[in-house]
């Protein structure tokens, strides 16, 4: 793949705000080579390995041309074929949508299969590469070399052809996995210049995106091949693949450079003329592997091992693919009101997976993007008023209503808690309190009349029950506006909140010590077990669900017996393993036990020891999931990445320290995998992380210091961190005892 060169290098460098000369040593390392975005590509990872700029509109990648969950990322590194490379892509969330905007080059005869594949090539791994910010393939049937890379709103593509009568396709007809076409359009502004339209729906409701295309070279000729779409046996729209025909000379090349937009074919191309003005594919190549080096710069790791700074390095490149850019240059967006509406002085972002991201993605956010967390709070906000309620799982400037809770309020309440931002908290309150009151939705009414939300009550507004997940997910957001209110000095909001987020003992069933499904008449299901992955809980079984109390765990000790009795059911959950001929869903992979690190609830679990006195417990899960689930490899994930979630808890964990409670402002303390770790901070700080002995066997913390003394908490602080502060573990390999006292 050609993705690292040499060993580990190790460059200490300043802050990313820090002078100019410090930022020239920065940009002395390349990180971008320290990128693997095959990483994922494989198993159940379901990434794309395509270029994209850092939070970026456009994520132009290859698609493999076939449906499928496989392939639901358009990419799967196991098939041998690519149809086109398309502007858009979901990173890892399981959900088929988008792949808009797919061009395919080729050479005549062309090589076509019957749908769904259709214009194809065969292409080899060995004649593949990528790293952030850039891809490449040979397409081998055609022998054209085919390079990517991307500004913000832009995808840039340099063919490189043989001799030959060759032709590129544009292809607005397809359709993949969710996704339908309604309509599209493509017309000719000049010898050089399309533009047009691709509306749609699939996950994405309604989606409308414009585009406008410029070739480097004049294309000889274009042919339109339209057909009438029709549902329900009435016309709805027209579907279009453009043909664009050239005469290539030997190693010619011909850049495609492509800006979309959300609002309009004129708003396409504004934002072509700001970013790629030029055909100049290497000058926009080198301006995101500069944007990339920046953005992975603000965490710098010292280690030898090549292949665990790779996976530091991809984790934290997948922690910034999304939430995605969703305004033009000019600020205009489209929202879920179906108007255009206009942002100043701020960027509109969508495509966030809040049921996941909430946990570890956003909580990192406030350390190295606190300028892009404002804005995304500023984008919940503006989608309350247009929408009437703040975004469960928006998504190209709609909802999708996806999965449970209302998970943008932790986003919200965290960033209020550490004083990021301009955005008006007053306001940001009220629509929190709005949100978690809207009783037609989702069960919010039963839960406020029940303190839980009946599993037999049917819930006419989703199709899925999930009656005991979106209990306790509620009374964590309950407990996040809580939290805000009581800092705003809202006595009356803070009060009702603080009683509903205690609603997750309402599903608590003593007898089987398990959170449980109840009834509208308060009676727990029965036939209840653990192990059954039910319609009551959302993606998980009672197992993984009876932990997500990250707001009060000291309650939930307390609930389940006492500390003795807690640890006893955290060490089952580690070691008692699902029976052989157990069929587990797609979404239970990684499984240590009943834990299963590749899904989102799980997530926190593996720290919860230090909530018992048994740290080295935490250490030992903690560095087995770093070092045995996360591998610089295509099938190096084990489970979906989910718009970074799965890589931010890696980021995370190998720094030392994880957001159990992801508004508490407090981290607890897991094991670092390096010898050193500095994250640079906004204002020129740096917080650093030390354990010179750490090692493969050497994942036990013995002691801790804190700025050169002893230090005698589970946890580190959020202000310790922003301080600057300097942390040394000592580390062995053999359990140490608890450096902190009893909790």
């Amino acid at each position: 793949m050609n993705l690292i060169k040499s060993c580990c290098l190790f460059v200490v460098f300043s802050s990313f705000l820090a002078c100019t000369s410090q930022v020239s040593d920065v940009k002395s390392v390349s990180y971008t080579e320290f990128v693997n975005p095959f990483i994922g590509t494989d198993f159940t990872g379901n990434t794309y390995p395509g270029a994209q700029a850092p939070f970026g509109m456009v994520q132009l990648s290859p698609d493999n041309g076939l449906p499928g969950w496989d392939r639901i990322s358009g990419y799967f590194y196991p098939d041998s074929t690519i149809a086109g490379f398309s502007h858009t892509h979901l990173s890892g969330t399981g959900a088929g949508d988008l792949y808009d905007i797919s061009f395919m080059p080729v050479t005549l005869p062309y090589k076509e299969a019957e749908a769904p594949l259709g214009i194809h090539s065969l292409f080899s791994h060995s004649e593949e590469s990528a790293s952030a910010g850039y891809y490449q393939v040979r397409l081998k049937d055609y022998n054209i070399n085919v390079e990517l890379t991307a500004t913000e709103r832009c995808g840039i593509q340099r063919y490189t052809f043989p001799k030959a009568d060759a032709a590129v396709f544009l292809n607005l007809r397809k359709a993949m996995n969710w996704d339908f076409t309604n309509d599209s359009h493509i017309e000719a502004v000049d010898s050089v210049t399309v533009q047009g339209y691709r509306y749609s729906d699939g996950w994405a409701r309604d989606q409308r995106l414009y585009f406008r295309t410029r070739f480097s070279k004049p294309f000889a000729a274009m042919q339109l091949d339209t057909a009438a779409i029709e549902k329900e046996g009435k016309r709805i729209g027209t579907s279009v693949i453009a043909r664009f025909d050239f005469q290539t000379k030997e190693g010619e090349q011909i850049l495609v450079s492509t800006a979309i937009s959300g609002v309009s074919m004129e708003g396409a191309a504004r934002n072509l003329a700001a970013e790629v003005p030029d055909d100049d594919f290497d000058k926009y190549l080198a301006a995101v592997q500069d944007d990339w080096n920046e953005q992975l710069s603000r965490i710098e790791i010292k280690c030898d091992d090549r292949d665990e700074k790779v996976k530091f390095y991809t984790a934290l490149y997948h922690s910034m693919i999304a939430p995605t850019i969703y305004s033009d240059v000019d600020g205009a967006y489209y929202g879920p009101d179906k108007q255009v509406h206009r942002v100043e002085g701020w960027t509109n972002y969508s495509t966030f997976s809040l049921w996941d991201t909430y946990r570890a993605a956003h909580p990192l956010y406030t350390f190295i993007e606190p300028e892009r967390v404002n804005d995304m709070v500023k984008s919940f906000l503006a989608f309350f008023e247009q929408n009437g309620r703040l975004p469960v799982w928006n998504f190209q400037g709609g909802e999708t209503d996806m999965m449970i809770g209302y998970h943008s309020v932790p986003v919200i309440v965290d960033a209020y808690l550490k004083g990021i931002g301009d955005f008006d908290a007053k306001k940001a309150l009220e629509a929190c309190v709005a949100t978690a009151n809207i009783d037609s939705y989702r069960g919010i009414g039963l839960y406020k009349k029940y303190g839980y939300v009946p599993y037999n009550v049917t819930d006419q507004y989703n199709s899925e029950n999930w009656s005991l997940s979106k209990t306790l997910e509620y009374a964590y957001d309950d407990y996040c506006i809580a939290r805000m209110a009581e800092k705003l000095g809202d006595k009356e909001v803070a009060d009702e909140f603080y009683k509903r987020s205690r609603n997750y003992r309402n599903v608590y069933n003593p007898v089987s010590s398990f959170m449980q499904p109840r009834d509208d008449k308060g009676e727990f299901i029965r036939n209840f077990s653990p192990d059954d992955y039910t319609p009551h809980i959302c993606e998980s079984n009672g197992w993984q669900y009876f932990w997500s109390v990250q707001q009060d765990i000291d309650g939930l000790i307390v609930l389940t017996g006492g500390k003795e009795r807690f640890a006893q059911k955290l060490d089952s959950m580690f070691t008692y393993n699902p029976s052989a001929d157990d069929e587990l869903p797609i979404f239970s992979t990684g499984m240590i036990g009943q834990y299963a690190h590749g899904n989102e609830p799980s997530h926190h679990v593996i720290y919860l020891f230090n909530a018992v006195d048994q740290p080295w417990k935490t250490q030992k899960y903690a560095a087995r999931v770093m070092r045995e689930l996360y591998q610089n490899t295509p099938a190096g994930l084990c489970g979906n990445e989910d718009c970074g979630q799965m890589s931010a808890w890696y980021v995370f964990s190998a720094m030392g320290f994880y957001p159990v409670d992801p508004v508490g402002r407090k981290y607890e303390i897991g094991t670092p995998l390096y010898p050193e770790m500095k994250m640079h901070l906004p204002g020129g700080k740096t917080f650093t992380v030390l354990a010179p002995a750490v090692s493969k066997e050497n994942c036990y913390i013995q002691s801790v210091k804190l700025n050169g003394k002893n230090y005698d908490k589970s946890y580190i602080t959020h202000e310790q961190i922003m301080d600057g502060s300097v942390f040394e573990f000592e580390m062995g390999d053999k359990p140490g005892q608890a450096w902190y006292s009893p909790r």
